[in-house]
């Protein structure tokens, strides 16, 4: 890497570390702050969800008929399905992964050649007697390679939370987005999940398992001072970006 490039660097963690640590003087003694409710769809970065859709379906209604083409149920329940409804996410991850594998390969080959005849007796003249003509070529190769992997991981996350319908795809699916803060002496968790859904899916006490969200975003963590404890420096972090070795 550039001489300039590393210094360019080095001067940008100082500064960002000159920010945070005094940030980090002006909280001393304070409870991390709660981050204010805003609206998802102005956050910076903030993209309508755009899916393949089928077809529109006008709606059609037949003579002396309580039914339209497009009506899923015959009496209206009080499950969300319009942008700014509330429904309950209730988040169960139980994920366990064990895999081993070992890879073992080996290959040895040898070739041999010799001359006789004229050309062998040019090549006994040439060397003086120094090349035995019956093996005048003579290859071996060969390789071995071995491998082992493991991966043994085990995530638990019971939980449940509240999400917004931010957009009515126009096939009438929703795209959801919940966000919760829980503060706890001077540590936050923070809880966000957001995701695709069917209407159909929402149970009849509008809640809808995890597991029935499509492109599932779910994150869990947490920040304070048990979580600022648990992170490399920022300058052990640049040492890590650009070193080598």
């Amino acid at each position: 890497m550039h001489p300039l490039k590393i210094a360019t660097l080095l001067t940008a963690a100082a500064l960002l570390a000159g920010c945070n640590t005094t940030d980090r003087l002006a909280s001393i003694g304070q409870a991390p702050p709660l981050n204010a409710i805003t609206d998802p769809t102005t956050v910076a970065g903030y993209q309508p969800v755009r899916m393949p859709m089928p077809e529109p379906i006008a709606d059609t209604y037949q003579p002396n008929s309580l039914y339209r083409t497009s009506a899923k149920g015959f009496f209206k329940d009080e499950r969300a399905h319009r942008v700014g409804d509330i429904l309950t996410i209730l988040v169960t991850i139980d994920d366990r992964a064990a895999i081993d594998n070992q890879t073992a390969r080996s290959r040895s080959s040898t070739n041999s050649a010799g001359m006789g005849g004229i050309f062998g007796s040019a090549v006994t003249n040439l060397s003086g007697g120094s090349i035995d003509p019956s093996g005048a070529i003579d290859l071996t190769s060969g390789t071995k390679d071995s491998g082992t992997g493991s991966v043994n991981r085990s995530e638990t996350l019971e939980t449940s939370i509240a999400a917004v319908v931010t957009q009515v795809l126009p096939n009438g699916n929703l795209v959801i987005e919940g966000r919760q803060e829980v503060r706890v002496n001077f540590e936050v968790r923070d809880l966000i999940v957001a995701g695709i859904v069917r209407p159909s899916d929402i149970q009849a006490n509008n809640t809808i398992p995890s597991t029935k969200i499509a492109e599932a975003r779910i994150s869990y963590g947490g920040r304070g001072q048990i979580t600022d404890v648990q992170q490399p420096r920022y300058g052990q972090q640049v040492l890590d970006a650009i070193l080598p070795f």
